[in-house]
């Protein structure tokens, strides 16, 4: 199945995955400054926990003894969610009073002038611990006293901050995708609308699409439909004109045919057979000439050609190849035909069948409306734009008359021949289709015909489209 992308989806995901990323680090945030400010809080009271046993420290006579009753210690020891562990020793006589489970602060951490804070274990529970150095009177014993707390209270302070922090972030972001999906909806209503306008549309409706309520990022949208829309009509105009033209030049000869036919039918002997035969003979070289300029015509219309893959060519060969098929055709009418070209190749990118088909019929031009017994002569020019060149030495063409020719099944009045007016239209349509440009001249003051076609500079990237 093809990958469908949905413009909607996409403009969701881009909204609000920025903003759950945002939420989530909000988060983090929030909870560890929280974290820091309740270690801080619960902290000080351990200090002061701390602090309350110090007053229980006595030192008499280079004795240290400590005075903690009972009750003392279980007003100490009370909490309703944490349990508190206390240690006091001395260095001298070691354990004063307390738990032997309380842990000592590391070695080579602490220098004993401040509290000093650390985290450790009591029977496998994580414990916040205090430790206080007292410093001993003239050769008095140095005392520890350190203070131990379970973490229940912190991690459910945590707890609280978090859900307290994220839940109302959650509903933050619940709510702004419902918004911002409502928005996207909103903003892709247009698009809908116009989408469903050209849906109900008759396929011959080839008008403009109207953006008067459009916005404006998707005006360059429209204007390109519009623009498609354009250029399809003007295609389907010139089928139309086409087939219409075609339907108009082909009725001529095939009445005449169809006249001959019935006159071969009347007569009773092979002289009065003969002439009539003899005109079928023509007309059906009419047809013939006549489809096959047609189907050329077809071949090089531009929108034909939209998918047409252009690649590298040597101009000077086909050329030279086109001409030697033609000599057997003109050593018949006794026509001379001359070819120069280079002897190095000359690149460019282009269409081998079309270009064969134009050479074709600029020589077809020639031969036809050409001297008897003349000379046509085909040059090529090589430089940064090669030119071909076909000449003839027939009575040319008028001034005057140099554009019209270049229309369809345009003929000059009393012009010598059998043509049907679409060979220089054929050519330009080629010429134009390979970016070239076509130039009609006169060969000399007498007359004449030459044919230029000028073919753009070559680009060797253009070959691998």
């Amino acid at each position: 199945m093809p990958d469908t992308k949905s413009l909607r989806d996409q403009l969701l995901l881009r909204l609000t995955l920025p903003l759950v990323v945002i939420v989530m680090l909000d988060a983090v945030v929030s909870y560890f400054v929280a974290l820091h400010y309740a270690d801080l809080a619960y902290d000080r009271w351990l200090l002061d926990s701390a602090h309350s046993l110090v007053q229980e420290v006595k030192s008499q006579q280079d004795e240290v003894t400590v005075d903690l009753p009972q009750s003392a210690l279980e007003v100490f020891r009370w909490d309703d969610v944490d349990q508190t562990y206390f240690r006091i020793s001395s260095r001298r006589a070691g354990l004063l009073a307390g738990d032997q489970t309380v842990p000592e602060p590391p070695s080579g951490e602490w220098n004993g002038e401040s509290p000093y804070y650390f985290d450790s274990t009591i029977q496998d529970q994580a414990v916040r611990v205090v430790a206080l150095l007292l410093a001993p009177a003239a050769g008095g014993d140095e005392v520890l006293i350190a203070v131990a707390e379970t973490v229940n209270k912190r991690r459910a302070m945590m707890n609280d901050v978090l859900l307290a922090s994220v839940l109302p972030q959650l509903l933050l972001i619940v709510a702004t995708g419902a918004y911002v999906s409502r928005g996207v909806d909103r903003g892709l209503r247009p698009l809908k609308q116009l989408a469903g306008s050209i849906a109900q549309r008759s396929p011959r409706d080839l008008a403009a699409i109207s953006d008067s309520d459009v916005p404006l990022e998707v005006r360059a949208l429209t204007h390109t439909i519009n623009d498609l829309l354009q250029r399809l009509a003007q295609a389907m105009a010139a089928q139309r004109r086409f087939i219409e033209n075609a339907a108009h030049q082909l009725r001529t000869p095939l009445a005449g045919l169809k006249l001959q036919a019935e006159r071969a039918l009347r007569g009773d002997d092979l002289a009065t057979i003969k002439p009539a035969l003899s005109h079928i003979n023509s007309s059906v070289d009419r047809v013939a000439h006549l489809s096959s300029q047609l189907l050329a015509l077809a071949r090089a219309e531009p929108y034909m050609e939209g998918g047409r893959r252009f690649r590298e060519l040597d101009l000077c060969a086909l050329s030279r190849a086109c001409c030697m098929d033609w000599a057997p055709r003109m050593l018949e009418r006794n026509i001379e035909l001359n070819f120069e070209g280079p002897n190095t190749p000359i690149r460019l990118a282009g269409d081998e069948t079309l270009l064969r088909e134009m050479l074709n019929n600029l020589l077809d031009n020639a031969l036809r409306y050409g001297r008897a017994d003349g000379t046509i002569s085909v040059s090529l020019i090589d430089g940064d734009e090669p030119v071909l060149a076909v000449e003839d030495d027939g009575p040319g063409i008028a001034e005057d008359e140099l554009d019209k020719v270049l229309e369809r099944f345009y003929r000059i009045s009393g012009s010598p021949g059998d043509g049907c007016g679409l060979g220089l239209p054929i050519i330009r349509e080629i010429a134009e289709l390979h970016g070239a440009r076509l130039r009609l001249e006169r060969a000399c003051p007498e007359g004449g015909l030459r044919v230029r076609i000028i073919f753009p500079a070559y680009r060797r990237e253009v070959a691998a489209h």
